[in-house]
C-alpha cells in the first residue's frame, strides 16, 4: 500500500513555512529578484520578477517536492515515491528524490514538452507516459502506487507541497527589503503556489495582494473564487500552457485562494507569445508558456499596476528549442 505524509491538519501556516525554509536550505536555488527599466515603464509602476526560472530543475516545483520527500520515513523512500506531472513537478520530484537516493515513478501525458521528458530521465526518474485527454492520470499514479507500495507525491494538493512552495514569497518579500509590494501576481494550474505564499504573505506582508493569471480554457481558479466552489476545466481543450492546464483548484488550496485572492486575469495565448519574446529580448530570460502567465497578464494590462509595486514570479522555463524559437520569429515585432 502506498505511503502518503500524514495531513494533521487540512491548513498550511506561515510556521510551516519558515519550517519548510530550514529544509530547503543548501538544497535549492535562492533565485533572484530582477527589475527591468523597461518593463516598469510599461506597467507604470515598479515590478519585481522572481525568476524560479533559474531554480533547480528550471521551476519553482523542486521547493514542495523536496520538503515533502524530506519528510518521508527512510523505510517509504527506500520503497520510492510517484507522481503527475506534464513536466515541471516531474522534474521537481526526480530531483528530490535521487538526493535521498529514492526510486521515483513519473506519470506524464505522452505529448509532454521533449525537453521535460528529457529533465526527468537524467535524474533517473521512470517515466509512465498517458493520454491527457483520454486517460486519469490519478487514476494511473494512485494504481501504481497500490501495486508497488510507492509514496504519492502530488503536484500541489498536500499541506507539505504548499508550504515548500511558500517559500518563494518568504524569499521575494526578503530580497525586496523596505519595498511594500502592493500585489504579487502568480501563475495558476492547481494552486499550490498561490496557496503556499498567500499564506505566508497574509503573515509577513498582509497588505499585499494576491493576483493569479491563467490561460483561456483553463480559467477555472479564478471563476472558482467568484463563484464559491471548485469549478472544472474543460480539458479537451488545448493550450500552450501545459504546466498549468489543471482540471480545477486543489481540496485543499481552493479555500486558502478563496479567501486570500484578490483578482484574476486571463491570458491567450498571443499575450503568452509577447511575454516570452519580451523576456527573451529585454530580460535574457527563456521562459516556458505556463510560466509566463503571470508576465503576460502585466504586459497586456490585465493586472493592476500603475503606481504601485507588483511582485510577479516567472514560475517555469523549460520549453523545446524549436518550439522557443517560433515563438521569438512570431514575436519579434510585438515585444
Amino acid at each position: 500500500m502506498s505511503e502518503a505524509v500524514e495531513i494533521t491538519s487540512p491548513l498550511i501556516t506561515a510556521d510551516g513555512v519558515r519550517a519548510a525554509a530550514q529544509r530547503l536550505s543548501g538544497h535549492i536555488v535562492r533565485t533572484p529578484l530582477i527589475e527591468n527599466d523597461r518593463l516598469n515603464e510599461i506597467a507604470g509602476g515598479r515590478v519585481l520578477l522572481k525568476a524560479e526560472i533559474l531554480q533547480r530543475g528550471g521551476s519553482f516545483k523542486l521547493r514542495g517536492a523536496y520538503n515533502l520527500i524530506s519528510q518521508l520515513s527512510a523505510e517509504a523512500r527506500a520503497r520510492g515515491v510517484v507522481a503527475w506531472s506534464s513536466g515541471n513537478h516531474a522534474t521537481g520530484v526526480a530531483i528530490a528524490a535521487k538526493s535521498f537516493d529514492c526510486p521515483a515513478v513519473i506519470v506524464m501525458p505522452s505529448d509532454a514538452p521533449t525537453v521535460k521528458a528529457e529533465n526527468v530521465r537524467a535524474f533517473g526518474a521512470e517515466i509512465v507516459t498517458y493520454d491527457r485527454y483520454k486517460d486519469d492520470r490519478e487514476a494511473i499514479g494512485n494504481a501504481i502506487g497500490q501495486e508497488r507500495g510507492l509514496s504519492l507525491v502530488p503536484s500541489f494538493d498536500h499541506p507539505n507541497i504548499m508550504e515548500g512552495q511558500g517559500t518563494v514569497a518568504l524569499e521575494t518579500v526578503d530580497q525586496a527589503g523596505d519595498t511594500a509590494i502592493d500585489r504579487y501576481v502568480f501563475c495558476c494550474g492547481g494552486g499550490g503556489l498561490t496557496a503556499g505564499c498567500a499564506t505566508i504573505l497574509e503573515d509577513i506582508s498582509p497588505g499585499t495582494e494576491i493576483w493569479i493569471a491563467e490561460p483561456d480554457d483553463f480559467d477555472e481558479g479564478w471563476a472558482s473564487v467568484q463563484a464559491g466552489k471548485r469549478l472544472t476545466a474543460d480539458v479537451t481543450k488545448k493550450t500552450i500552457c501545459d504546466a498549468i492546464a489543471t482540471p480545477s483548484l486543489g481540496k485543499l488550496t481552493f479555500p486558502i485562494l478563496r479567501r486570500r485572492v484578490s483578482g484574476g486575469a486571463t491570458i491567450s495565448e498571443d499575450d503568452v507569445r509577447r511575454a516570452m519574446a519580451f523576456g527573451f529580448r529585454h530580460l535574457k530570460l527563456v521562459l516556458e508558456p505556463g510560466g509566463a502567465a503571470a508576465l503576460a497578464a502585466v504586459l497586456a494590462g490585465k493586472i493592476p499596476t500603475q503606481g504601485a509595486t507588483t511582485a510577479v514570479t516567472l514560475s517555469g522555463g523549460n520549453v523545446d528549442p524549436a518550439f522557443f524559437a517560433s515563438i521569438l520569429r512570431d514575436g519579434e515585432n510585438t515585444a
